[in-house]
């Protein structure tokens, strides 16, 4: 049975240490969707879907397992849908871990299939947070180390 991951977020940008999440779970499963999730929580984001898809894309491109969706609906819900049982997640520190713990227990519990796999963050990443990125950009920073693609 092949494996397939979903590693959802909002990806706003997807960041090195996104990548090195993605690349690392190669070693674990067959296929990975990054899944950009349009956040009910967020109201507006500061890179479009399309634009960060384009991205994500141009990363992976030698990577035929490797591919990019968006979604609207419950993580839960989608990854049932794609035949996905796993969720892959990345975790910098406790902060992540229990944010992710609870994400995990209602994704199990919507979703008994799905298994949530953490992995943790290369210490060279584990600086790397989207927020400050996009703070660092608007206001005309150097943000090209802490990305895989140009912007």
């Amino acid at each position: 049975m092949k494996r397939v991951a979903l590693f959802p977020g909002s990806f706003d940008p997807f960041t090195r240490g996104h990548e090195d999440i993605v690349l690392r779970g190669l070693n674990l499963f067959d296929e990975i969707v990054i899944s950009i999730g349009y956040n009910s929580g967020k109201s507006q984001r500061y890179f479009a879907i399309e634009q960060m898809m384009a991205k994500i894309r141009e990363t992976f491109k030698s990577y035929p397992q490797i591919s990019v969706v968006t979604y609207a609906e419950l993580t839960a819900e989608f990854a049932k849908k794609n035949g996905a049982k796993y969720l892959l997640r990345g975790l910098r520190n406790t902060t992540d871990f229990e944010y992710e713990n609870s994400i995990a227990q209602v994704n199990r519990h919507l979703n008994q299939e799905l298994e949530s796999v953490f992995l943790i963050t290369s210490p060279q990443f584990a600086s790397i947070n989207s927020s400050i990125i996009r703070e660092v950009h608007r206001y005309k920073g150097d943000v090209s180390g802490f990305l895989p693609y140009n912007l």
